[in-house]
């Protein structure tokens, strides 16, 4: 596909139409309009310019969500350098090794990110910067010290009678040009760096402005982490570059907050996690539908009209009420939430994609979305192939090429290699179908699977979603143990307390919610055992279980 559109044409053309709307707000804080980005996006120039960065270097930023962080990206690709995001919920040490592998220059931090790390640890940069003062922390560099003192002053002089639109030119980035480092923060335990061109971005923004509704003055809100590819493309650069108005919560997403929010900002479309929905509907939307039935009705058919109306008019309320659908995308779904939320007809649509594709592989809208698939590979863009003789049947690897797909690992050639194949194909390590329309059914990930005492490939996420809706249930992971399948559980505690059940009697109905689960499951996926797991799984920012940590347990 011939690129006729440079990426950051996306960012220049949408400051410049939209000069006077609201851009970006750090909910109930300070308001951004896209003429203030712009002049912010001057200034740091003029600081990068000064300090003798140059295009091509690393700029690393992390830190919760917020205007400064969406600046700080937006001025560093503009300018030409590589911008590196680093999630927030990484340790020092991963944001230490990180900084010192990409060989960044700059490293630009939120308040709490920054009183964790050491300096010390990153020899290597000339400067650490706090996002929210644009001052540095750290400066090892005359130049880059006096551009900081100086840049108000410099900019006058640049600008002695106002900034105005036509002062916005910024460069032409190139197809194969490098614009991002992306450290996945997997589930695997190790972080490898992703090099995403300029053509993946310009090719997943293009694509959400052919699919997605959003205009100029509506509202979106960057819910899940920027420092990870999928809300970066969904929420920011597709939001940006639409003229919305983005706002960032700046802190934990829990049902409260998205409640309390939402209702407020009315957002035009949504995108996040399984887990969130599945929190949402599990403790905000059944509860008040029907305190009796609760999570039965995740179980059976909804007959009653007046309960399915109930149901959907109170899940499109906690989500705001003026979206046109919600994008759930970064791990698997639960099946009977899925099930839940197709009966009410409530509009949502399951993505799917990867850091390595930045990140979209397949999409529906709502209204074309068959339940259980991840949508149809992009049309035009991604092409798909299952590693199976009878790929709409038989289970293979998922494999896919395209205008998305990165460069490779950053300084990890053996990684490279590894992950394509020898004719140029990525793999996913994902494990599914397709049907003849192309969309993807995935069963699970390759690295997860188990191996049946017969030979029968067992998937421990199909099991877990069927776990996961049995009482007292909050999470588990499915591990092999001695040749047989043990279920780890943490329990819902507050519904444990709420009905007045003794924790001591959850070991019994745990034994009870096997010989359930076991119902449901073919002979050789049968749970041998649950044991109760004292706290909340480990997660990646995406909210997908770090297995890896529980395989031994």
């Amino acid at each position: 596909m011939e690129q006729e559109q440079h990426f950051i044409d996306y960012i220049e053309q949408s400051i410049i139409r939209n000069w006077n709307l609201n851009a970006l707000t750090d909910y109930k804080g300070a308001t951004l309009q896209y003429k203030d980005v712009a002049r912010k996006i001057a200034k740091f120039h003029i600081v990068l310019e000064s300090a003798g960065i140059q295009p091509g270097d690393k700029i690393a930023v992390c830190g919760r969500n917020s205007a400064h962080w969406a600046v700080t990206f937006l001025a560093t690709i503009t300018y030409g350098a590589v911008i590196v995001p680093i999630l927030h919920e990484f340790k020092a040490d991963n944001i230490h090794n990180i900084v010192n592998h990409s060989e960044a220059r700059l490293l630009f931090v939120g308040d709490q990110v920054w009183e964790n790390l050491n300096e010390d640890a990153m020899p290597q940069l000339l400067g650490v910067i706090l996002m929210t003062e644009f001052t540095p922390v750290v400066c090892r560099d005359k130049r880059l010290m006096e551009a900081f003192e100086h840049r108000n002053t410099l900019y006058g002089q640049r600008y002695p009678k106002n900034f105005r639109p036509e002062h916005i030119c910024y460069r032409k980035d190139e197809p194969e040009e490098l614009a991002i480092i992306n450290y996945t923060s997997g589930t695997t335990g190790y972080s490898k760096g992703v090099m995403l061109p300029y053509r993946s971005l310009w090719s997943n923004v293009n694509y959400c402005h052919e699919m997605l509704p959003v205009k100029p003055g509506d509202n979106m809100v960057a819910m899940l982490p920027m420092g990870h590819v999928f809300g970066m493309t969904y929420d920011f650069l597709y939001g940006f570059s639409a003229g919305a108005h983005l706002y960032f919560l700046t802190r934990m997403p829990t049902p409260k907050i998205i409640a309390q929010s939402f209702a407020e900002i009315k957002p035009r479309v949504i995108s996040c996690v399984p887990l969130i929905v599945e929190k949402i509907i599990k403790k905000n939307i059944l509860p008040r539908v029907d305190n009796k039935i609760g999570k039965l009705l995740l179980h059976v058919p909804i007959i009653n009209d007046k309960i399915r109306a109930l149901a959907r008019k109170e899940a499109m309320e906690i989500f705001g009420g003026n979206f046109d659908e919600i994008i759930i995308g970064g791990a698997p779904f639960n099946a009977e939430v899925e099930r839940f939320l197709k009966q009410i007809g409530f509009p949502y649509t399951i993505a799917y994609g990867m850091t390595e594709c930045g990140p979209l592989i397949s999409y529906d809208h709502n209204n074309e979305y068959v339940p259980g698939s991840c949508g149809q590979i992009l049309k035009g863009i991604m092409k798909v192939r299952i590693d199976s003789e009878d790929p709409y049947n038989k289970v293979g690897e998922i494999q896919v090429s395209g205008e998305n797909v990165m460069k490779g690992y950053y300084k990890n050639d053996e990684a490279t290699q590894n992950v394509f194949t020898e004719d140029g194909w990525l793999r996913t390590g994902d494990l599914g179908t397709i049907d003849h329309d192309n969309r993807i059914f995935i069963r699970g990930r390759s690295k997860t699977m188990i191996l049946g005492a017969s030979g029968q490939n067992i998937y421990p996420e199909e099991i877990e979603s069927k776990l996961n809706n049995l009482p007292f249930v909050m999470e588990s992971i499915i591990i092999e143990k001695n040749g047989k399948l043990v279920g780890l559980v943490y329990p819902d505690y507050d519904t444990v307390d709420s009905t007045g059940v003794s924790h001591e009697d959850l070991p019994i109905i745990m034994e009870q919610n096997r010989i359930e689960l076991n119902k449901l499951l073919a002979p050789y996926e049968a749970v041998s055992a649950l044991q109760l797991y004292p706290t909340e799984f480990e997660k990646t920012p995406k909210k997908s279980i770090k297995r890896y940590l529980y395989s031994n347990y």
